[in-house]
Formats: structure tokens, sequence, C-alpha cells
């Protein structure tokens, strides 16, 4: 099927300098409807999920879409270590946002669900940008009823678990999507693995509830000890004991502060970027990821958009390594998984 033209006008902007054209992820075609991804058939849809109302400290990250799509100082033309040219090898769009109202969190909740199952139906890779971490919740929900229940597992990075029962009476907080995905059979407990968590939260018997339901979690301090690479491919397998497909969920505060200030809870002692691109090109390389969600750029609380050059890197890192299996993986990303640090 022959995909539609691109009008020269448009194709100008989009070939000029950053700051020219539509707010779209790194300037792909935007589209807004369901016919137009039937006649576009992309492999991959990024798509917004302006939502913040379910945060308990810090709000701004209904900001984050935005701020994530425009965080591009040059066309991504050539990935460096993967030898691919990822928008020339794949078909990438922006699907716009689902529509977040303020106050309506079901309703909210809902539109993300919708908006995420119109892309995964037909077999195109969503990415959402967050939004607060709930709205992980509707969209891993949307992918896992695409894909079949039990054949998802997921692979986390965050400072935190969200997995707890509620918070401040709020069930669906973005302390809690975890804890619903699991209880509601959308995952299984046993291939949600976590990475980066750290710091003082969540409480023993919210880990005791993690334990029963199978979780399996990677702290930062086992990164520290063993290498990121390594904590990786553990994770992996884990995700993997079952399951046939990985959704990937990205709390951009598993970064330490110093590198994501942007966000809605920093957490001290986390990850550099260089290791979690790293880890994620890991993840999409040896997984067929089918979904990912990159959560809690709050920019307001960033002048300088490092937050938003960290988030929209990490997607960066997915589109590149899914093109980069489809032509075989070449460069220096196919010698091994050499962390930042230089431990593998």
């Amino acid at each position: 099927m022959e995909r539609p033209k691109i009008p020269p006008s448009r194709r100008a902007q989009m070939e000029g300098p950053a700051y020219l054209g539509a707010t779209t992820f790194a300037r792909a075609v935007g589209i807004t409807e369901e016919s137009e991804l039937d006649s576009w058939h992309p492999d991959i849809a990024v798509m917004g999920a302006p939502w913040d109302d379910s945060t308990t400290y810090r709000p701004g990250a209904r900001f984050g879409p935005r701020a994530v799509r425009t965080a591009n100082y040059q066309t991504p033309e050539w990935h460096l270590d993967l030898e691919v040219a990822p928008f020339k090898e794949l078909t990438v769009v922006d699907y716009g946002d689902a529509v977040c109202l303020p106050g309506q969190v079901e309703a909210s909740h809902k539109a993300v669900y919708d908006r995420v199952r119109e892309i995964a139906s037909r077999r195109i890779i969503p990415v959402i940008i967050g939004g607060d971490h709930s709205i992980t919740l509707p969209a891993a929900t949307a992918v896992s009823d695409c894909v079949g229940r039990g054949k998802l597992g997921i692979v986390h990075f965050d400072a935190h678990a969200d997995t707890a029962a509620e918070s401040f009476g709020n069930p669906l907080s973005h302390g809690t999507p975890m804890r619903r995905l699991v209880e509601s059979g959308a995952v299984p407990g046993r291939n949600f693995v976590q990475i980066g968590l750290r710091g003082y939260w969540p409480p023993k018997e919210v880990f005791d509830w993690m334990r029963e339901q199978g979780l399996r979690w990677h702290l930062m301090e086992e990164i520290w000890s063993l290498g990121v690479a390594e904590v990786v491919r553990r994770a992996v397998a884990e995700a993997m004991d079952g399951p046939e497909l990985i959704y990937i969920s990205v709390d951009i505060d598993v970064l330490d502060p110093g590198f994501a200030p942007g966000t809605g809870t920093p957490e001290p002692g986390g990850m550099d970027p260089a290791d979690l691109l790293r880890a994620i090109r890991q993840v999409a390389l040896h997984t067929p990821v089918v979904a990912m969600d990159v959560v809690e750029v709050a920019p307001v609380n960033d002048p300088a958009e490092l937050t938003a050059q960290n988030a929209n890197r990490c997607i960066m890192e997915l589109i590149s390594a899914v093109a980069a299996k489809r032509r075989g993986v070449r460069g220096l990303a196919a010698l091994g998984e050499t962390t930042a640090s230089g431990r593998r």
C-alpha cells in the first residue's frame, strides 16, 4: 500500500532547522485520525498523554509531551553506534494527544486507553509520552488487551515501585498503577520487573505484597555492584519467562536529579543518562518490544531542558534499536553491551 505524499512546504519545514514546523516528535508527520493510521500504516506512532492530576508532589507533567516532542536540536539522521538511519528505516508518525481533561481521571484514563488501543490493535508500536505515571495503567492495559492477557511482560525503569494500594486515598495515583496492572491480570506479577529502585518509599508492607505477587526488582545497589548490562540481562530473562512480548515503562526519575531535575518526585542517587539509554537499547535489541512509555517529565522545573532532552533520547533509542533489528544490527552495539562506566 502506498503511503500519502508529504506536501512540498511541509517537507521543506521538516528538513530545515529544528525550530521550524509543527510540534510533533522529531518533526515526524502529524496525524490525528484512525483512518490516517490505516493510510500511513506506520511502524511506530508517538502520542501524548498529558495528564498529571494524579501526582502526589510536584505537578507539571501535563506539559511533558510538548516538551519532549520539541527537545531535538537536530534531525535524528544516523545513530552512530547502531549505524542506522532510524527515520529512513522506519515510518514514524506523531498521533497527537489523548484528550485528558483536568480533574477527570476516569475519562482521561479512558482516552489514553482508547488512543493506545487504536495504535496497538493495528500492530503498530505505540510510544506514549506522559503525563504522570498513572497513565501506564490504561496504556499497558490497552496493549495487553490487544496482544492477549499473559503474553506481555514489563521492564520498568523507576526510582519508585508505584505499587501502593492507594496514595492519600486515591487508587489511581501515580504511585499505584503497577499494582492495578497486576491485580487486573493485565500483566503477570512474576513478569513485572523493575530497575533502579532506591530511596525511602514504598514501605515494607508494599514490598511484602510485591513478593507475594512474584514481582522482581533490581535496586540501584545491585546496578552499582553488578553493572547495568548484567542487571538488564537478568531483568529481560525474568520479564520474558513466559510472556512473548515486552512493554518498556520509563519514569524519568530513574535518572539522578542532576540529570533530570524536571520531574515530580526526584530521588538522589539514580542512574546516569548514558547507562539508561544503553539499557533501553539492550532491552529493545534483545526482546520483541511492542510498546513504550516515558513519563513524569515536568518541564517547568527544568528551564535548561535537560530532562526533556533525556526523555527524548530514551524514545530515540527505542526507535533506533527497532530500526537496527529490521536491517540487522551493526556497529559498536553489536560487539557487546558495555555500559557508560565500562562495566559489562
